[in-house]
C-alpha cells in the first residue's frame, strides 16, 4: 500500500523577509520527509512568478493604518456594485480621472497586453493554513529559493523555476502565457455628480474610492478610504485603508462578542492589535496586509461596536504584547478544552517560548487538574482528562466537550481530497500526539492505500471535528466515534477561558500572562525595528 504524508512538521522558525516594518515572526524549519524533487528548468527570460502587484506600505507605529481586503478574487461575470450610505462616492482612476455618483456599477473587460506575459512557477501545497504554508516557505528559503506564500483559493507556496528543491514535498510546475488582462469598466453612467459619464469606459487602476458618507458593503457600512486593485492572480480586490484602532472595533465584536467581561474584552483588543501588526505580511503577494474573514481576524462593520467594546479598545489604546521587543504571534481560539496547545502542536516547528502546552485550570487544591494530569498526556490520559476535566477554566463553552460520529462515506470523502487511491476506509488510527494530548498524525487505511493527515491538515480534511484534542474508536462496521474537547487550534488565549477568568476577578495583565507567560505589555511605539534578514534567527 502506498503511504502519503500531508501537513508535515518542520524544525526551525524565522521572520518573513524584510520590507515591512513590524514584519511577521513565523515558525518554520526543515525535517526531510521524502526525496527532494527534481530540479525544475530555469525561469524563462521575461517570465514572472505572478501578476505584478505593488507592495502595500508598511504599518507606521506613529500612525498605523492597515490595508484590509473587504473582498478578494473579484472577477467576472458578476458586476461590482458600489453604493454610498450617504452622499456621493468619488472614484479616482490611475490616470487621475474622477467620477462621482451615489452609486456605481463596474463591469469587466479583457484588454490585450502590449507584450505577452509568461507566468511560470513551482508550487507547493495546498496547505491548511497560512502558518503551515509559511513554515514550508521558510524551509524552502533555507534551501536558497525565493519562496512566497499566496492564497489563490487555498494556501500555497510559490518559487521561481530553477529554484533548489525543497527539503520536503514535491512541487508541481505551473505555467501560463497571458495575452490579455482583466480591467474594470464603468458599466453604467454615474448619472449625477459630474465627471465623465461615458458608459463602458475603461478604468485604469489602481482605483481610489472615497466615501465621505460611508460605503455599503455586505450589510455593513465602512468609512474607508478604499482601493480597487489587481492581485497576484489576475483578479481584483476591494481594500479598505483603515486606521488600526477603528479596525479593532470591527474585530473585537466579532471575535469574542460584546457580552464578554471587561477584562476579557481588553485582552481580546490587545491580542487583535498585536496579531494584526505581527501578520501584516500575510497577503504581501497581493498588495495588502490582511483579509476580513476567518483566514485572518473576522472584521465587520465597526459601527456595530457597542459601549463595552469601545471602552476596551480605548482602555488598551496602542498596547501590544511583545517578546524581545517584537509583537508576539498572538494566536487565540474559542476553547482549548481545558488544556493549552504548544505552537508546534497546531502548525509544527520548534515552538515559541510563550506558547507552551499547559493544563488550563487552578494549580492548587487537592483535586487540582494540574496535579492529576501531568503533561505530556498519552492516549489513556487524554481519555481520562476528557471524562474528568470539568473543573478547567472555560468549561461552560458549548464545545468544551463534544462527540462526532463519522461514517465511512464521510471519511472516504475527506481522504479522497488528499489521496484519491485510499478508497473505502477500514481503519482510523492515531499515530502521534503532542504534549497536550492533541493528535499530530492520524492515519486512515483504506482498501486501496493509506494516508496520514498531520497537524491542521486533520481538521481541514475532517471538517466536522471542532479540534484535534480527541480519541477515536470504531463503534460499528463503517462507523467511527470521535470524542473530544475544545474548539479551535488550542494555542494561546482561550476566549472561553479568558471570560471565565475575568468573571473570577482576574485583570488584563493576569489573563495575558496566564496564556502568554514571559511576554510584555507595551506601547506600539516602543517596539524594536526588525533585524536585518541575515540576523533573524
Amino acid at each position: 500500500m502506498k503511504l502519503m504524508v500531508l501537513g508535515r512538521s518542520w524544525g526551525r522558525r524565522s521572520l518573513l523577509p524584510a520590507g515591512i516594518w513590524l514584519g511577521s515572526l513565523l515558525v518554520a524549519g526543515g525535517c526531510r520527509a521524502e526525496p527532494p524533487a527534481p530540479q525544475a528548468p530555469a525561469q524563462p527570460q521575461g517570465s514572472s512568478l505572478h501578476w505584478s502587484v505593488p507592495m502595500a506600505p508598511g504599518v507606521k507605529p506613529q500612525d498605523p493604518v492597515l490595508w484590509v481586503a473587504l473582498a478578494a478574487h473579484l472577477r467576472p461575470p458578476e458586476p461590482l456594485r458600489l453604493t454610498s450610505a450617504k452622499g456621493n462616492l468619488t472614484l479616482v482612476t490611475g490616470t487621475g480621472r474622477r467620477i462621482s455618483a451615489p452609486g456605481l456599477v463596474l463591469g469587466w473587460q479583457m484588454l490585450p497586453l502590449p507584450e505577452p506575459l509568461q507566468i511560470s512557477r513551482q508550487v507547493l501545497g495546498p496547505f491548511a493554513s497560512f502558518e503551515t504554508a509559511e513554515t514550508a516557505a521558510h524551509s524552502w528559503r533555507q534551501q536558497g529559493a525565493r519562496a512566497v506564500v499566496a492564497h489563490p483559493g487555498e494556501w500555497e507556496v510559490w518559487a521561481p523555476l530553477g529554484s533548489p528543491a525543497p527539503a520536503a514535498g514535491k512541487p508541481r510546475l505551473w505555467q501560463q502565457l497571458q495575452r490579455q488582462r482583466q480591467v474594470l469598466v464603468l458599466a453604467s453612467p454615474p448619472g449625477a455628480g459630474g465627471g465623465d459619464a461615458s458608459a463602458s469606459a475603461v478604468l485604469e487602476g489602481p482605483l481610489q474610492l472615497d466615501a465621505p458618507g460611508g460605503l455599503r458593503w455586505k450589510g455593513g457600512v465602512y468609512a474607508g478610504p478604499f482601493r480597487l486593485q489587481g492581485d497576484a492572480y489576475g483578479s481584483w480586490s476591494l481594500v479598505e485603508q483603515v486606521p488600526l484602532e477603528r479596525y479593532l472595533l470591527g474585530v473585537v465584536l466579532h471575535e469574542i462578542g460584546a457580552g464578554a467581561p471587561a477584562a476579557a474584552l481588553e485582552a481580546q483588543a490587545v491580542l487583535a492589535r498585536t496579531w494584526a501588526l505581527r501578520n501584516q505580511g500575510r497577503f504581501a503577494v497581493d498588495g495588502y496586509h490582511l483579509c476580513a474573514d476567518t483566514q485572518c481576524q473576522v472584521y465587520g462593520d465597526p459601527r456595530g461596536a457597542g459601549a463595552a467594546v469601545k471602552r476596551a479598545v480605548v482602555a488598551t489604546q496602542s498596547l501590544v504584547l511583545s517578546w524581545a521587543g517584537q509583537p508576539i504571534h498572538a494566536v487565540y481560539h474559542a476553547s482549548n478544552g481545558g488544556v493549552s496547545a504548544g505552537f508546534g502542536e497546531a502548525w509544527g516547528g520548534a515552538g515559541l517560548p510563550y506558547l507552551k502546552p499547559a493544563i488550563d485550570a487552578p494549580s492548587s487544591g487537592p483535586q487540582s487538574l494540574v496535579r492529576r494530569f501531568p503533561l505530556p498526556l498519552g492516549a489513556p490520559g487524554v481519555q481520562d482528562f476528557l471524562a474528568h476535566g470539568g473543573a478547567a477554566y472555560g468549561a461552560a463553552h458549548p464545545r468544551f466537550r463534544w462527540t462526532r460520529s463519522l461514517d465511512a462515506a464521510q471519511i472516504a470523502k475527506a481522504a479522497a481530497a488528499q489521496a484519491p487511491q485510499v478508497g473505502e476506509p477500514q481503519q482510523v488510527d492515531v499515530l502521534r500526539r503532542g504534549a497536550s494530548g492533541r493528535v499530530l498524525a492520524l492515519k486512515i487505511v483504506g482498501q486501496g492505500g493509506e494516508v496520514v493527515l498531520q497537524l491542521d491538515a486533520i481538521r481541514r480534511a475532517l471538517r466536522p471535528l471542532p479540534s484535534t484534542l480527541f480519541v477515536v474508536q470504531k463503534v460499528a462496521p463503517g462507523q467511527w466515534l470521535f470524542e473530544g474537547g475544545g474548539f479551535g487550534h488550542g494555542a494561546g488565549l482561550s476566549q472561553a477561558g479568558a471570560m471565565d477568568l475575568a468573571q473570577r476577578g482576574w485583570g488584563l495583565q493576569q489573563i495575558l500572562q496566564h496564556y502568554y507567560p514571559g511576554t510584555s505589555l507595551q506601547p506600539l511605539a516602543g517596539l524594536q525595528p526588525p533585524l536585518p534578514p541575515a540576523e533573524r534567527r
